[in-house]
Parts: structure tokens; sequence; C-alpha cells
């Protein structure tokens, strides 16, 4: 969020006042200053001199879940909430996160609401959290809405952790294999293939496939490493696509065992969110806005978005979520029986809890089968390489023990 520089005169006392501000834009400013009684004379962008290098770094997810918790508990011991905006400042080691709780403790001590002060920097607080923080002012129960957010947060955490841990080792395993394989077949391999050509024999299948393998790898390794970073920068520029967004989803979706915990993720991502709003005051159709945005998933999204339309017209939650095929049966009848008990939050919560334990179940097995898996594999392919490389020294063992 860019810095703004601002000249203005005070209303009441007609005293002169400057100073800077994060802002959006120049004109969300000039509102800001006015709500505070300030006229504003120049708004203008502070502007770094020379090369600027960020030491500041993005706020983490579980960064603003240790936020919560503490602002929660000291807004609920009865400290104001200026000075728990304060206190947890100073004590925060990330400059970034630092320098916004400031910002955000000068906009409440200005007359801004909180909900509005964390509006003003979306990189941090989503509008799910400033939702929130909307609707725990209104209704005088500020210190409940940040423990159930600090609860919601860490949850989130969890499952990306989960969702990590899922693709991070067989990645990292993956990418050993790929640059042991390229090193063998770029260094090794050829003084191999400078030894077998004094040798006057036929060289085996197994051998001459390794062989030429290599001579690909040295002749294009440039060529290779062009069309992978292209690869990559064209997936990345695709997926920014709403096209792209969903048909990556989808194929997500579709990929055998990965996809089952994608999907399981997704559910308990968007059944733990709407319950959490709901719960907090939130109206529903205004939750599943928040909700669908926050989806993480184009495919559900869509979903949510038909459900907001049906409910929009009428009708129940449960029927769109029924027909979509993307929820469960027994997701869409705990939704039909929370509607008709008017208890919908509550059995959202109960379907978040048992996928949240699912995918845990799900990633430990997986991790416990990948494991000895990926190894048994990098050992194949490098055994096998190596194997290739010996098999014309047995066969000159042998023709030369023959004569």
């Amino acid at each position: 969020m860019p810095v703004y520089v601002y000249r203005g005169r005070n209303v009441r006392t007609n005293a002169s006042v400057n100073g800077e501000r994060f802002s959006n834009n120049p004109q969300a400013l000039a509102m800001l200053l006015r709500r505070e009684q300030i006229a504003p004379i120049s708004i203008r962008e502070k502007k770094q001199s020379g090369l600027r290098f960020s030491l500041g770094r993005r706020v983490s997810q579980r960064e603003i879940g240790i936020f919560t918790r503490q602002f929660s508990i000291m807004l609920n011991a009865g400290l104001p909430l200026v000075q728990c905006l304060e206190a947890i400042a100073q004590q925060n080691q990330n400059q970034t996160f630092k320098s916004t709780l400031e910002q955000i403790r000068t906009d409440v001590e200005a007359g801004s609401t909180l909900s509005d002060a964390m509006a003003r920097h979306p990189r941090v607080f989503d509008s799910l959290f400033t939702n929130m923080m909307a609707a725990g002012e209104a209704g005088g129960i500020l210190d409940t809405i940040l423990q159930r957010l600090s609860i919601f947060i860490e949850k989130m955490v969890k499952l990306k952790s989960a969702l990590r841990s899922a693709l991070t080792y067989p990645a990292v395993i993956l990418s050993i294999a790929v640059i042991v394989v390229g090193i063998i077949l770029w260094k090794v391999v050829p003084v191999f293939r400078t030894l077998f050509e004094g040798f006057n024999v036929e060289l085996p299948l197994p051998t001459r496939m390794v062989i030429a393998l290599s001579n690909f790898v040295a002749g294009y390794s440039i060529f290779l490493l062009a069309v992978l970073a292209l690869g990559v920068f064209g997936f990345r520029s695709f997926y920014k696509t709403d096209k792209g967004r969903h048909v990556v989803d989808r194929s997500l979706l579709k990929m055998p065992i990965l996809g089952d915990i994608f999907r399981k993720i997704s559910i308990a991502r968007f059944t733990r969110t709407l319950a959490t709003l709901l719960s907090s005051g939130v109206p529903i159709l205004e939750g599943l806005e928040i909700t669908a945005k926050t989806a993480g998933n184009a495919i559900l999204e869509d979903i949510v978005y038909q459900i907001r339309r049906n409910i929009e017209e009428g009708k129940a939650m449960s029927e769109p979520m029924r027909q979509s095929g993307f929820f469960p049966h027994m997701v869409s009848q705990m939704v039909s029986v929370g509607e008709s008990t008017g208890e919908l939050d509550t059995m959202l919560v109960k379907v978040a809890d048992y996928y949240e334990d699912e995918v845990d179940v799900i990633v430990g097995n997986l991790l416990t089968i990948l494991e000895p898996l990926m190894m048994v594999i990098l050992g194949a392919i490098v055994g096998g390489i190596v194997i290739s490389m010996y098999l014309p020294l047995f066969k000159l063992i042998q023709v030369l023990s023959g004569g």
C-alpha cells in the first residue's frame, strides 16, 4: 500500500496539520481526513529516491492467528483497544506487520472504526477478517469474535500444513532425483562413453539408451532449461485467467489420491469459513459472498455463488449442494438438518471437524506409503543408470577371458 504525504488545516482549531499515511489512493485519504475534521490542502504520494529494497516480509496466516489470539485475550482482560494494538505492535518482529498495526492504531485514535482501519490493509486483513470485525463491533462482542477468528485461522493454518505435507515430500524427492540423474548424465556418463569408444565391442541396449540420453542432455541442456522456464511462466499466466483457474482446479480435483485430499480440504475450508461467519452474526448472503471469494478453488467458488442465488430466490441451501456433485451426500444431508433445526452453523462446524480429521488421517497414511516408495523409485533410477554403464565392462571381461 502506498504512503501519501498530506498537508491540511484543522477545521475546529484552524491549525496547520501535516503527516504521512498509508492509503489505497488520494481520494480515500482525503475522505479519511475530512472524517477527522481536517481539510486537506495537498496530498501526494511519497517517492523513494534511488533503488529501494524492502526488508519487510509478507505477513503469514500464522502471524495473524497469533495476533488475533493475543488481541482477544487482552480485550477480554479489559485493556483498551488502542493500548492492545500498541502493545502487540511493539513486540512484533515482522516490520511489515508492525507498521500495519501502528497505522491501524493511529487511524483508530483518529476516530476510525477498527474494521475500517483494517480494511485499508487488504494484503494483511482479508474481507472475511474485516467483515467479522465489523460484526463484532456492531454487536459489542469483539473479544468473542476475535476468539472465533483465532480458532478459525489456526484450523486453516493446520489444513494448509496438511496440504503442504502431502505435496512437499514427493516434490523434494522428485527434485533430488532429477538433479542427481541430470548430473550423472551430464558429467559421469560421458567419461564411460569415452572409455567405451576404445573397445571394439557392441554395447548392450540399456547402455546405448543411457548414452543417447546423455548426449541429448549435454547438447540441449540450455534449450531444456529455457523450455522449463517458459513452461512455468506460461502455466502461471494461464492460471491467472478465469478459464485457466477452472481448468487447473478441475484437473487437480480429478487427480488420483491427491484429488480426494484437495476436495476434502476445500469442503472443510468452506464449511469452517461459513460457520464462523454465521455464528458471528454475518448475514448468510454476505457470508456466502465472502466464502466464495476465499474458497481457494474456482469450481467450489461457482457452486457457492449458485447456492447464494438459490437462497436469494427463497430456496434451500442443501439442494444446489446435492446437485453440484462436489459435496458428498453426508454434507448436504447435515446442511439440510441444520436448516430445518435452525442450527446451520453448528452442523457446518461438525462437517468441518470431520473433514479436517479425515485430511489428517489421509495425509499421514499417504506419507507413510510415499516415503519408502519414493526411495525405491529413486534407487531404481540411479541404480539402473549405474548398472547400464557397467554392463559393457562385464561383456569385455567375458571377451578377454574367452580370448
